[in-house]
C-alpha cells in the first residue's frame, strides 16, 4: 500500500514538474528531466517512504513501452539514410568508450578495480532515448541530428549490456574471452531483433485478419498495441536475448504494418492519444524515481569513510563526464568525414564545421534511467559471500554522470545548435506538398469513379433527379480538390459546404478522404514519402473523417 501511495505522489510530481517547466524562463538551463529529478529528490528527503528499485521490474515496466514507441515513431527513412553513422555510434563508440572510460575511471579512483571500472563504463556508455527525446522537447535540435541521436540511443543498449555482462563476469571469475563476447553480442542483438520482429508480425497479421473478417474493435486494438512490447520483451528475455532490442524491433514492425492503412481512423486517433499519455507518465516517473533514489545512494556512499569527501566525489563525476565528452567527440569527429560528409557532401566538409557538429552531438548524448537500471543490476556479492567491490561507489558515480549529462546538455546545447546546419537535409516540406497533390488527385479519381457508378445505375432507373444532384455535388467536391492542388483554396478541413443533400456530400467526401489516405500509405510504402510526414498527413485526414462519422 505504501508503494502504491508513493507512485501516486510521484505522478502528482510529474504533473507539477510539467507545469513548473512551462513557467520557467527559456533561458534557464533546467530541462524537464532535470527538474523531475530535483523534485523527486525533494520527495525522497521529506518523506520516510522508500521505493525498493528492483532493476528487473524497472526494465519490464518502463523500458519496453517507451522503446517500442520510439521504434514505432522514429522516421525509418532517416534512420536508413544515417545507417553508417548510427551503427558506428551504437557499436563502435560504445566499445571505444568502455575501454577508454574504464581505464580512466580506474586511474582516477584506484579503489575501483579495473573490471568494475569497465562495468561502470559499460553502463554509462549508451545514451538514453527517453532522455534524448526529453532534451529535444525544450531545445530546438536540428531534425537530422535528432534522428541520428534517436537511432543511436535505440540500438546502443545491446552493445552496452553485453560489455556490462562480460565485465561483471570478469570480476566474478577473473576470466574474459573476446570470442565469447562477440558470439554473445550477436546472440543477444540478433536474437532480440528476430524475436521481436516475428512476434510483432504474427500479432499484426492475426489482428488484421480478425478485423477484416469479424469487424474491428477499437478498444481491443489499443489493448493489443499496449501488450505487444511486453510480449516481445518477455519472449526475448526467456531465450536470453535482448528484450530491449526486441521491443524496438516490434515497434519497427508496427510502423510498417500501419502502412497497410487497414486500421480505422478512430482507432488511430484514440490509440495515439493513449500512447502519448502513457509516454508522458512513464517518462516523468522514470526521472522522478531517479531523484527519489538519490538520498539513499548518497547515504550509502557517505558511509564509506576512506573515499574522501562528497565534494571530491562530485569532482570525479565531473571529470568522468568530461572524459566521456572527449571520447565521444573524437569518435564522432573522425567518423563524420566518411558519413555525413561522404559522396556529394564531401565538398561541404571543413574541420570547423565537423568539430561544431561533433561537439553538439557529444553534449546531446545524455544518459538516463537505462544507465541507472543497468548499474543496479551489479550483484551484491561475489564468490564466497564477499561483497561486490566498490558497488555503492559505482552506483553513485553512474547516478552523478546521468545528472551531470542532463545539466551540461541543458546549459550548452541551446548555444551549440543555434544556426547549426547539417549537410543534405531531407526535403520534408517539398515531399509533403507533392504527396498532398497526389492524394488529392487520387481522391478526384475515386469520386469520379463513384459518380460513374451512380450515373449508370440511375440511367437504368430513369432517375434524372438523383443524377443531377450527384453530378452537382460531385463537381463541387472535386473542384475543391482541384483548387487545393492549384493552391487557390484553403485547406479542406476549413471548407464548409452548405449543401441541401448532406448525405450525398458526406458519402462523396468520405470516398475522397479514403482515397487520399490510401495514396499517402502507398507513397510511404514505396519510400516516396517519409513516415513522419505520413503520420502527420494521415492524422489530419483521420480528424476530418471523424467529424463526418460522429
Amino acid at each position: 500500500m505504501e508503494a502504491v501511495s508513493l507512485i501516486l505522489v510521484m505522478l502528482v510530481v510529474v504533473l507539477a514538474s510539467s507545469m513548473l517547466s512551462r513557467m520557467l524562463p527559456a533561458s534557464l538551463p533546467v530541462t524537464l528531466p532535470l527538474l523531475q529529478i530535483i523534485l523527486g529528490a525533494v520527495v525522497g528527503l521529506v518523506s520516510d517512504w522508500r521505493l525498493q528499485l528492483d532493476p528487473q521490474i524497472f526494465f519490464l515496466l518502463f523500458l519496453p513501452p517507451l522503446l517500442f514507441l520510439d521504434g514505432w515513431r522514429i522516421p525509418k527513412e532517416c534512420l536508413a539514410h544515417e545507417r553508417g553513422l548510427v551503427m558506428g555510434l551504437a557499436v563502435g563508440l560504445v566499445v571505444f568508450t568502455v575501454l577508454g572510460a574504464g581505464y580512466f575511471i580506474h586511474w582516477l579512483l584506484p579503489v575501483i578495480p579495473l573490471g568494475v571500472a569497465f562495468a561502470l563504463a559499460a553502463v554509462i556508455s549508451p545514451t538514453d532515448p527517453v532522455a534524448v527525446s526529453a532534451i529535444a522537447a525544450r531545445v530546438p535540435v536540428p531534425k537530422r541530428l535528432m534522428n541520428i541521436l534517436e537511432g543511436e540511443s535505440l540500438l546502443n543498449d545491446a552493445s552496452g549490456l553485453v560489455c556490462l555482462r562480460f565485465a561483471v563476469a570478469a570480476v566474478l571469475t577473473g576470466n574474459f574471452a573476446l570470442s565469447e563476447a562477440l558470439l554473445d553480442f550477436f546472440h543477444l542483438a540478433l536474437g532480440g531483433i528476430i524475436i521481436g520482429a516475428l512476434i510483432a508480425w504474427f500479432i499484426s497479421f492475426a489482428k488484421l485478419w480478425v478485423s477484416k473478417h469479424f469487424g474491428e474493435d477499437t478498444a481491443a486494438q489499443i489493448l493489443i498495441s499496449l501488450l505487444l512490447p511486453f510480449m516481445a520483451y518477455l519472449a526475448a528475455e526467456h531465450f536470453h536475448c535482448s528484450g530491449i532490442l526486441a521491443a524496438v524491433a516490434a515497434g519497427f514492425v508496427m510502423s510498417r504494418t500501419e502502412l497497410s492503412g487497414q486500421v480505422m481512423a478512430i482507432t488511430r486517433l484514440q490509440r495515439q492519444s493513449i500512447w502519448d499519455t502513457l509516454k508522458y507518465a512513464l517518462n516523468g516517473l522514470m526521472f522522478v524515481l531517479l531523484g527519489e533514489q538519490l538520498p539513499t545512494i548518497i547515504g550509502q556512499v557517505g558511509a564509506l569513510d576512506d573515499l574522501g569527501t562528497l565534494l571530491d566525489l562530485l569532482g570525479c563525476v565531473l571529470l568522468i563526464n568530461l572524459a566521456l565528452l572527449v571520447l565521444r567527440f573524437i569518435w564522432v569527429l573522425m567518423s563524420l568525414r566518411f558519413t555525413l560528409f561522404a559522396g556529394n557532401d564531401a565538398k561541404h566538409f571543413t574541420w570547423f564545421k565537423a568539430a561544431r557538429i561533433s561537439l553538439a552531438m557529444s553534449v546531446a548524448g545524455v544518459r538516463g534511467a537505462i544507465s541507472l537500471a543497468g548499474i543496479m543490476t551489479l550483484p551484491l556479492y561475489i564468490s564466497l559471500g564477499y561483497p561486490f567491490p566498490a558497488r555503492d561507489l559505482a552506483v553513485f558515480l553512474a547516478t552523478g554522470v546521468i545528472i551531470m549529462s542532463l545539466v551540461l546538455a541543458g546549459m550548452l546545447l541551446p548555444w551549440l545548435v543555434k544556426n547549426l546546419l547539417l549537410p543534405h537535409e531531407l526535403e520534408a516540406d517539398t515531399r509533403e506538398e507533392r504527396a498532398l497533390d497526389q492524394a488529392a488527385e487520387a481522391a478526384i479519381q475515386a469520386i469520379e469513379k463513384e459518380l460513374h457508378k451512380v450515373l449508370h445505375a440511375s440511367a437504368r432507373e430513369n432517375s434524372s433527379d438523383v443524377t443531377s444532384t450527384y453530378m452537382e455535388i460531385a463537381a463541387r467536391v472535386t473542384d475543391s480538390y482541384r483548387e487545393r492542388i492549384e493552391g487557390h483554396a484553403a485547406p479542406l478541413e476549413t471548407q464548409q459546404m452548405a449543401l441541401a443533400s448532406a448525405e450525398i456530400e458526406r458519402k462523396l467526401l468520405l470516398i475522397g478522404l479514403h482515397a487520399e489516405r490510401n495514396e499517402l500509405f502507398r507513397l510511404a510504402r514505396t519510400k516516396r514519402l517519409g513516415e513522419l510526414q505520413t503520420r502527420k498527413l494521415v492524422r489530419r485526414i483521420d480528424l476530418i473523417e471523424a467529424q463526418y462519422l460522429h
